[in-house]
């Protein structure tokens, strides 16, 4: 979601030059329709195995526990 949002920034939203709310709306839309013909989804290589292990490598941390007030 991030990253959509972040493409529509830099590609669609910035300069911020339109006229009414209307025209903003229109042009976010148009680019919606043209972002879902070209994008594929993610294929994801970094497994849950692979991040366990990744965890492995590292101390736990004990932090102090605060109390809330």
């Amino acid at each position: 979601m991030e990253i959509y949002f972040s493409v529509l920034q830099r590609k669609v939203l910035t300069p911020n030059d339109f006229d009414d709310l209307e025209q903003l709306e229109k042009t976010i839309l148009d680019f919606q329709t043209l972002y879902e013909k070209a994008t594929k989804p993610f294929e994801w290589k970094f497994s849950r195995e692979d991040l366990r292990n990744v965890l492995a490598k590292f101390k736990p941390i004990d932090l102090p526990q605060k109390m809330a007030a």
